[in-house]
């Protein structure tokens, strides 16, 4: 089978297509002939390795030294079960399926375990469409409801643009929150039609100088700490952040430092719960897929550079079969 692997870190030039053996499913796993999959900002990052300097060397005994152990990327994806290996009888040859797993999904073919990461996909949702929920939607509501997210919580997302803002945005105003969104004007338009009830400029205002401060200010991007959010924070607010610096960790484990704040870190599982949930609210129309660029397998390292610009809208997707 055809996937996109990287043998060394470092640019999207490391990324080759190269066939590889397809993948025999072992005891309750399911053989997925991948639809449609995504390049995200987490795939760009393993494959460039941008890790935060604190964060290296624990990183490089989990990603691989000297190369990357697991070679083919690929988090979301969508497609049909083309086999099932012993123990499964949830899934059968034929089903449309939807769903995360780490690693492997840039290929014709991956293996996913049968009760982890996968789910049905719902019969009036597109195989596109399917393909974003488990990153972008997934991440979102795993902060927003560790944030306690709710009716009239006043709500400040930071890259409301981007794979994880645009559904954080949804998802906020869905959940009933005041959605004041972060992003550059060239993108107000879009935010606003998601849901967001005012857009800051950050190209045009510095947002740590606002002079008013919010419930929950979700950090999607990684270009803000905690403390810097402090001037944004209400006396009991909380400071979600998808990408925690270095500079966080201080303030998680001492809580005098968080002056009656909270932060939020940590993984979002895409768990199969989360992805029903999301799911159905995209194939009832509560929750658009925002869709950046297409690709092909063939030309994936255009797509990583895409997201190497850091400009993208939504998500990326490439088209495997």
């Amino acid at each position: 089978m055809k996937a996109a692997v990287y043998g060394t870190y470092g640019p999207p030039e490391v990324v080759t297509i190269r066939d590889i053996p397809k993948p025999t499913p072992k005891q309750n796993e399911v053989l997925v002939k991948v639809h449609t999959t995504l390049v995200t900002s987490g795939d760009a990052r393993m494959r460039a390795f941008d890790i935060p300097a604190l964060f290296r060397i624990p990183g490089r005994f989990m990603l691989g030294w000297p190369k990357p152990r697991e070679q083919v990327l690929g988090f979301c994806f969508s497609g049909v079960v083309d086999a099932v290996g012993p123990g499964v009888t949830s899934f059968k040859p034929g089903d449309e399926v939807m769903g995360g797993k780490v690693n492997g999904a840039h290929a014709e073919y991956a293996a996913v375990p049968a009760g982890k990461g996968i789910i049905a996909k719902p019969p009036g949702l597109s195989f596109e469409a399917a393909a974003t929920v488990a990153f972008g939607p997934t991440t979102a509501l795993t902060f927003l409801r560790n944030a306690k997210i709710g009716p009239g919580t006043r709500l400040l997302v930071i890259g409301a643009s981007g794979s994880v803002g645009v559904y954080a945005v949804q998802i906020g105003r869905h959940l009933g929150a005041d959605v004041t969104a972060v992003c550059s004007g060239a993108n107000a338009e879009l935010v606003t039609a998601l849901g967001a009830s005012r857009v800051i400029d950050y190209t045009k205002q510095d947002i740590r100088k606002l002079g008013e401060t919010f419930d929950v200010v979700f950090e999607t991007v990684g270009s803000m700490n905690f403390v810097e959010a402090l001037p944004l924070l209400a006396p009991t607010g909380t400071f979600a952040t998808a990408v925690m610096a270095p500079a966080d960790i201080w303030p998680m484990l001492w809580p005098p430092a968080r002056k009656g704040r909270r932060i939020v870190g940590g993984e979002a599982e895409a768990t199969n719960d989360k992805m029903t949930y999301l799911a159905d609210l995209m194939a009832s129309g509560a929750l658009q897929p925002v869709i950046d660029s297409r690709y092909k397998l063939d030309t994936i390292r255009d797509a990583h550079a895409r997201v190497d610009t850091k400009r993208k809208r939504g998500d990326i997707l490439v088209a495997v079969s």
